[in-house]
């Protein structure tokens, strides 16, 4: 159908693994009439899990894109992976819509993953619901009453199950009848109560002419207000095997659910730094074009694929866009709607809308697209990603395929802003991080599937550093005369530790010119050289601040070399004198595991210097923070599978760095003193 911007719904479906995601979105599409039946996951014939991985896995590794028709509105759907292996796909779609729709499944509890994202959608302004799944299994009211005790009292049901799970009964717009809770007047009332005292003007009316007395466009205001405040978050029930509840999940998304115009505003800002100012992106279809790339596809096929949402403006076939700062525009020739695998070209992309454009290599994730330089420097707010520490160091399986392996390692982190790619200098290793074990197995059996290329891994060098721990100084004269002119430097220094985190500082102190001002930044480069190189273990040195305060130099034979040179060699002696550490990467891990094997996942972290920060549980499942130090986490996924039967899971996000034990470091520094000698 032809539809404008208050029309559209954009509706992102996330929570926790198994919670029946794709099964809701297959029943969604079915009930709006945009697939003729509704796919099954054991069979393989989902819309959204199209991926040959994810088919053979049963279960998400990636989001899914349809749309489908219902009631005058046109309802922009997106499928997110539960597991938090795959957070960075999930957490991409948040950039997209309006409303984040929870799904929990009744027989399963309030998961980790949905306390997850219920604060990833709180903290990026979204308006949140939630949609309890299989209400035909297990205690919904007990479930009830554990979403409020999570989330708060602003959790209310705005249909409540009947007929034990068969049906379901409205209780925000009639509030009359029975349900499986009983009378649904009371749910009712305090639906209208919560919603009525977010805007004092209606509130006034409310008390002077009672509900009957509101018209049906204040009750939707204050309705869209407590929504956009997080004032209230709908509970519906449903089913999504059986299709009960599915409609009338529609039908509030018609009724209740924010439009692009209604929503809180997307945070653009223009320019970068203290100089970013924020800026208004308005769902007008005339004004210049604003819209925000959130995903990356490399179809083998259609080739490079971008999905955009649109904020401002048209995007029409034919047009000119340009790419975030970009000078050369790109013209669309073919805009698509997404079903799943499916690219169904379209005209238009009107504000709210979401479609696709193909073969522009200059797309990349997070870019912004617009048709004029007034829109230059023009950024949407990033999101909060989780830091991807889970590594392996990969290289091709056959000689000759080195550089295949590298474009597409490259191809694979462009669709996934967790999936990272860096080579280290220290060690020469091709490393590629993600946030867990599973991720980087999924992009390496992907390596296969789509770029034909078969890769060897091992665990890579954990990534340590150096810092100081006291004050010192260092001295070093470099003099070299091997006929003709020479080189001559001499370098006066003091360095000092800086707190956890800020980096490295450079002074310069020097009076009189005993280091002429054009050798300064030589020096300071020799002292850059040293900090990469590391002094004690051979690990990049951090959080230490460095002071040039006196030299010598020769009116012939000082050059930029010998400065550099004896730069390096006089921050190299401070170090060694400033009581060097060697500081090793602290990682937030959380574990859930069945209640049942509590113990052995409390013995298993204590043997790996981890800190138990805390524990909580929930439906037969407790979920264990700690921090553990990075290096002690190796075959920790295994170690899980092996104490849980398979039923353990963990996520794990950089904290910080801290010194390692004193037996760890002269190890370290041992392993690292042949080297040196050597060389």
């Amino acid at each position: 159908m032809a539809y404008t911007t208050e029309q559209i719904r954009n509706v992102a479906l996330a929570g926790h693994p198994g919670a029946g995601k794709t099964t809701l979105f297959e029943a969604l599409l079915h009930a709006g009439g945009a697939i003729s039946a509704a796919g099954s996951i054991e069979r393989g014939s989902t819309v959204s899990d199209f991926d040959p991985i994810e088919k053979q896995r049963g279960h998400s590794v990636d989001v899914g894109i349809a749309s489908t028709d219902h009631a005058g509105i046109h309802v922009n759907l997106i499928d997110t992976p539960g597991y938090p292996d795959f957070r960075g796909p999930a957490l991409s779609a948040l950039a997209a819509v309006e409303t984040a729709a929870i799904v929990v499944a009744c027989d399963a509890g309030v998961g980790y993953g949905a306390r997850r994202m219920m604060e990833y959608a709180k903290n990026r302004g979204l308006c949140r619901a939630i949609v309890v799944n299989k209400i035909d299994h297990g205690n919904c009211r007990q479930l009830l009453d554990d979403l409020r005790e999570s989330f708060g009292p602003e959790c209310l049901p705005l249909n409540l199950p009947a007929n034990g799970g068969s049906a379901v009964v409205d209780c925000f717009g009639r509030g009359t009848g029975d349900s499986d809770f009983g009378p649904v007047a009371d749910w009712h009332q305090k639906i209208i109560d919560q919603v009525v005292e977010i805007n004092e003007t209606v509130m006034e009316r409310f008390l002077d002419v009672g509900e009957d007395g509101l018209s049906g466009d204040e009750l939707h205001d204050a309705f869209e207000q407590c929504l956009r405040e997080g004032h209230l978050v709908p509970v519906l029930f449903c089913s999504a095997r059986s299709g009960v509840g599915v409609r009338e999940l529609l039908d509030v998304a018609e009724r209740l659910f924010p439009h692009p115009g209604e929503a809180n505003p997307p945070s653009f800002v223009k320019g970068t730094g203290e100089d970013a100012q924020p800026i208004d992106a308005r769902p007008d279809p005339s004004a210049h074009v604003i819209a925000d790339v959130f995903k990356i596809v490399n179809d083998p096929f259609v080739g490079k694929l971008g999905v955009f949402r649109v904020y401002q403006g048209t995007v029409r076939k034919d047009t000119q866009l340009f790419v975030d700062d970009g000078k050369k525009p790109f013209r669309v020739g073919h805009l698509f709607k997404l079903r799943g695998k499916e690219h169904i070209e379209v005209d238009q992309a009107i504000p709210g809308d979401i479609a696709a454009v193909a073969k522009v290599e200059e797309l990349h994730f997070d870019a912004v697209l617009h048709d004029s330089h007034d829109e230059d420097h023009i950024h949407l707010a990033p999101l909060a990603f989780p830091k991807p520490m889970f590594g392996l160091a990969v290289e091709a399986a056959s000689k000759g395929q080195e550089q295949k392996l590298a474009t597409a390692l490259h191809r694979l982190a462009e669709e996934d802003p967790c999936f990272l790619v860096e080579h280290s200098v220290e060690t020469n290793e091709t490393i590629v991080r993600g946030l867990s074990d599973l991720h980087l197995r999924i992009n390496l059996d992907r390596l296969k599937e789509r770029y034909g290329v078969e890769v060897k891994s091992h665990p890579p060098r954990i990534p340590y550093r150096e810092t100081v721990s006291t004050r010192a100084e260092g001295h070093h004269r470099h003099k070299k005369q091997t006929g003709g002119a020479g080189q001559f430097g001499e370098v006066f220094l003091r360095i000092e530790p800086l707190d956890r985190g800020r980096g490295f500082e450079f002074a310069d102190e020097v009076k009189g010119g005993t280091i002429p001002g054009q050798f300064i930044p030589a020096v300071e480069k020799g002292v850059r050289q040293a900090l990469a190189a590391g002094a004690l273990a051979g690990y990049p040195l951090q959080d230490v601040r460095v002071v040039v305060y006196d030299g010598k130099h020769h009116p012939v034979d000082s050059k930029e070399v010998a400065f550099v040179t004896a730069g390096k060699r006089a921050f190299v002696d401070a170090v060694l004198k400033a009581r060097p550490q060697v500081l090793e990467p602290i990682v937030d891990l959380e574990v859930t595991a069945p209640e049942a094997n509590m113990g052995d996942v409390s013995g298993n972290l204590a043997g790996k210097r981890a800190r138990i920060l805390g524990t909580d549980s929930s439906r037969g499942e407790v979920i264990v923070k700690a921090q553990v130090p990075l290096s002690e986490l190796e075959g920790f996924a295994a170690e899980l599978k092996s104490i849980t039967a398979g039923r353990g899971r963990y996520s794990m996000d950089f904290s910080h760095y801290e010194p390692v034990p004193s037996n760890v470091q002269q190890k370290l520094a041992e392993s690292y003193r042949p080297k040196v000698e050597e060389d």
